[in-house]
C-alpha cells in the first residue's frame, strides 16, 4: 500500500522535523490526543498504541512527547493477502450477477471469479432471477470455457437451440439437472439437425407453452433421457383465464413414458390436459415411483389411483391438491395396504365421510395438508384421533377449514377440550398450521403452550 508524506508538524510542542504519513489522502479535522513517541534505533517512531508508524528526525523536544497531525494505521491483513482458495470460497456465496461485477476489480479476481467451479449452478431465465443472454451464439462458445463444471442449468426459450444443446452434451459431463422453459415460446427452433443431448441427466424439467407442441423436439431426445429419475412437467394452470378455452395436448405422455423407466419422482403441476389415463400410463412403466404430484390437474378424479397403488409399491408421497377427486373412488381404495407418508388433499371437496375413511386407514402418515376443506368437521377430527393414526404426524395443516368451529370457535370449554385432548396425541408433531377466525381465541398465548411441553419442538401458526 503506497504512503505519502502529507506535511510537517509545526507547533511549539513538536519541532518541524517530524514527518507523518497519511492513508487514503484524507485530512482529519479533529485534534488528535497527545501520545508519547518512542524513538527506535532504526530511525522510526511508534506511537503509544503500537500501530502508528512514522519516520522521525534526530531533533526532539527533550520530553519524548509530540502531537501528531495525522495518524496512520497499517492493517496487518487485507483481502489482497487472502489465498486464491479462500477468495474462491467467498465468491461462491455470490449470485451470478454479482460475480460478473467481481470480475471487473482486477486481473486476479477475474481469474478466480471466472473459474468454472463457481459456475456450477446457472439459471438463464430472466423472469426467474437468472442472467439474460443476448447472443445464443456467443453463449454456445462460452460453454466450453466457463461452464465445464456445470451441474444445474436452466435455459430460456431463446437458448434452447441445437448448437447450445450439443455444447452442453459434449462440454458439460457433470450436468445432472436441466430445465427447458418453453412457457414464453411463440415458435420453436428447427431441431432437425439435433444429434446430441445431455445423456447423464438425473432431473428433467419441461415448462410447457399453451399452444406449442413439443413432440418434434422430444422425438430427437427420447434416446438420451433414459437415466432421468425426476421428471417435472410444469403446465399453464396460472395462465388459463377461460375455463372453456380449448386445451391442447402439447406433450405425448403415452410415448414419453416408454423412455423413462427409472422414474422415482413425477411432478405434473398444473398441466390442464392431464387426466387419469395419463397418470395410469406413467405408472405402468414406473415400478420405482416414490412421489406422484398432480396438483392443479383438474381432470384427475382418482380412478387411476387403484392401479398406481398396486403397481408402485414404493410410493410414499401423493400430492392431489385442487383435483376433482371422486368420493366413492377414494373410499373404495385399500389405503391400509399402502406406505403413504405424505398426502396433500387441499381443496379437493371430499365429503366428511370420505375424509374420515381416508385418514383412519393411513397408518404411516406423517405429513398432511388438508387445508381449504369445507367438509373437514369436528367429527372427522375426532374419528381420526380415536383411530390412533394421528400419533405419527410431524406436519399438519388444517388452514381455513371453516367447519372446525366447535373446538376452535371461541367456546372456552370446547377449546380447552381440544388442547387437553388433541395436542397430547400429537406426540411427533413439528409443524401445526390452523386457521381460525380473528380474535376468537384471545386467551391462547405462547406461554400457555408450554404447559403441554411442546414449546421446544412445535412450530405453530394461528
Amino acid at each position: 500500500m503506497s504512503r505519502r508524506v502529507v506535511g510537517m508538524a509545526e507547533s511549539k510542542e513538536c519541532p518541524p522535523a517530524v514527518r507523518l504519513l497519511k492513508e487514503d489522502n484524507r485530512q482529519h479535522s479533529h485534534k488528535m490526543p497527545t501520545t508519547p513517541i518512542m524513538e527506535h534505533a532504526n530511525g522510526f517512531a511508534v506511537s503509544g498504541g503500537g500501530k502508528t508508524i512514522a519516520p522521525v528526525a534526530s531533533e526532539t523536544d527533550g520530553k519524548g512527547w509530540g502531537r501528531p497531525v495525522e495518524a496512520v494505521v497499517e492493517p496487518a491483513e487485507s483481502i489482497e493477502k487472502l489465498p486464491d482458495r479462500c477468495l474462491q470460497l467467498i465468491f461462491s456465496y455470490l449470485p451470478a450477477a454479482q460475480m460478473l461485477n467481481v470480475g471487473r476489480v482486477c486481473r486476479r479476481w477475474k481469474g478466480i471469479a471466472y473459474s468454472p467451479v463457481l459456475w456450477s449452478s446457472m439459471s438463464f431465465r430472466v423472469h426467474h432471477g437468472g442472467i439474460q443472454v443476448t447472443s445464443p451464439e456467443q453463449f454456445a462458445q462460452m460453454i466450453g470455457v466457463r461452464f465445464t463444471e456445470m451441474r444445474l442449468c436452466e435455459l430460456a426459450t431463446d437458448l434452447i437451440t441445437p448448437i447450445v444443446l450439443h455444447e452442453l452434451a459434449s462440454r458439460c459431463p457433470k450436468l445432472q439437472y436441466l430445465t427447458l422453459d418453453f412457457s414464453t415460446a411463440m415458435q420453436l427452433h428447427d431441431f432437425n439437425d439435433l444429434q446430441s443431448f445431455p445423456s447423464r441427466l438425473r432431473s428433467l424439467t419441461l415448462c410447457l407453452s399453451e399452444n406449442i407442441f413439443l413432440e418434434g423436439f422430444l422425438r430427437k431426445v427420447y434416446t438420451f433421457i433414459s437415466s432421468v429419475q425426476v421428471l417435472h412437467i410444469i403446465g399453464t394452470y396460472e395462465k388459463v383465464e377461460d375455463e372453456e378455452e380449448e386445451v391442447y395436448e402439447t406433450v405425448n405422455v403415452f410415448k414419453l413414458k416408454q423412455y423413462l423407466p427409472n422414474l422415482t419422482v413425477v411432478n405434473l403441476w398444473g398441466v390442464p390436459f392431464i387426466g387419469d389415463e395419463h397418470v395410469d400410463a406413467l405408472s405402468s412403466n414406473c415400478a420405482h415411483l416414490q412421489c406422484l404430484c398432480v396438483n392443479y390437474c383438474e381432470k384427475v378424479t382418482g380412478s387411476c389411483l387403484r392401479l398406481v397403488i398396486q403397481r408402485c409399491r414404493r410410493l410414499t408421497t401423493l400430492l392431489l391438491a385442487h383435483t376433482k377427486l371422486d368420493n366413492k373412488t377414494i373410499q373404495s381404495l385399500e389405503w391400509e395396504k399402502t406406505n403413504i407418508e405424505e398426502l396433500d388433499i387441499r381443496a379437493t371437496e371430499l365429503s366428511d365421510e370420505t375424509l374420515a375413511s381416508l385418514l383412519t386407514r393411513l397408518p404411516h402418515l406423517r405429513w398432511l395438508d388438508a387445508s381449504w376443506l369445507e367438509q373437514f368437521t369436528d367429527q372427522v377430527l375426532e374419528n381420526w384421533m380415536q383411530s390412533g393414526t394421528i400419533a405419527s404426524m410431524e406436519f399438519l395443516s388444517l388452514d381455513t377449514c371453516d367447519s372446525l368451529t366447535l373446538n376452535l370457535g371461541g367456546h372456552s370449554k370446547l377449546l380447552e377440550y381440544f388442547w387437553m385432548g388433541g395436542i397430547p396425541r400429537l406426540n411427533s408433531v413439528r409443524v401445526l398450521a390452523m386457521g381460525v377466525a380473528e380474535d376468537c381465541c384471545p386467551k391462547v398465548k405462547k406461554e400457555s403452550l408450554s404447559e403441554f411441553q411442546i414449546e421446544k419442538k412445535l412450530v405453530y401458526k394461528f
